[in-house]
């Protein structure tokens, strides 16, 4: 009885294995009918900014309905171009992240159309203790002092100037893999012509420090900045109220009595070296 289940478990067994194995030779055989193409891909990881070479490129076969838009199929159709965006090993290279024909490598290759790179000085409490790196959003805050009001003297102030400006670069690395913290001397914002100018006059008239946000927030909140009396909880002072303009009193009528008054005649009598008025 016993030799009748061990052989039955044989048997199961090599049918489980024969039909293991000719599936196996179907699926084969199928892949070898699929069609390949050539794409390009990215032998080494490629930082934003450089110009791309031959060495840094290999041919890896590719189905050709998964073929993604904009590969190259030729590494000599990318001689000398600049990649835009990093490209990590094994990544195809897209005609979308790299520079147009022509562009000089470096940061210039980065900076979106219609922007500008701007470097502003910064140190460990600035740059957010080194945790502003490049392809962070940050906002710019500056601490002034206002000009005079009239007879009020300027008060400090700190106040939000710019909202999600991008960081290109720390120091003189742009690249955007690293996710380290580093300490560093200076920043470069990618920023609108625009939002150059603030950032220029701002960083004339008072301290600024970076706030780092997170990557998904789009949100813009517009405030009023904040004073040190209201940091320390006083209130703001009351407008000044205008002196009430000067009343003038009517002058008093005149009776009718003294209209009549001025009308009476008056005769002087002179009696016995005495002078006496007499009026009717």
């Amino acid at each position: 009885m016993k030799n009748l289940k061990a052989l039955g478990l044989i048997v199961f067994a090599l049918v489980i294995g024969l039909a293991a194995a000719v599936y196996a030779a179907g699926w084969v055989s199928r892949q070898g009918g699929v069609s390949l193409n050539k794409v390009v891909v990215a032998a080494v990881d490629i930082e934003p900014g450089s110009k791309i070479n031959p060495e840094m490129l290999s041919n890896l076969d590719w189905p050709a309905g998964a073929t993604p838009p904009g590969a190259f199929k030729n590494a000599v159709e990318l001689q000398d171009r600049i990649a835009k965006v990093g490209i990590l090993r094994g990544e195809p290279l897209l005609d979308g992240k790299l520079a147009p024909q022509g562009t000089k490598g470096g940061l210039s290759a980065v900076i979106a159309e219609g922007k500008r790179a701007m470097t502003v000085r910064v140190n460990d409490v600035v740059g957010v203790a080194g945790f502003a790196l490049p392809g962070n959003y940050v906002d710019v805050m500056v601490n002034a002092q206002q000009e005079k009001s009239g007879n009020e003297e300027g008060k400090q102030i700190s106040k939000t100037v710019l909202e999600r400006v991008l960081v290109l670069a720390v120091a003189q690395e742009a690249g955007r893999d690293d996710t380290k913290p580093k300490v560093v001397s200076a920043v470069t914002l990618e920023l609108s012509l625009e939002d150059s100018e603030k950032l220029d006059l701002a960083r004339s008239v008072g301290t600024l420090s970076l706030v780092l946000r997170n990557q998904i927030d789009q949100k813009t909140v517009a405030t009023a900045g904040i004073t040190k009396d209201e940091l320390f909880g006083g209130k703001k002072a009351p407008a000044p109220v205008p002196a009430p303009a000067a009343v003038r009193k009517p002058r008093p009528a005149m009776s009718a009595a003294a209209p009549a008054a001025s009308r009476r005649h008056c005769v002087e009598v002179i009696q016995h070296g005495v002078l006496a008025v007499n009026c009717f």
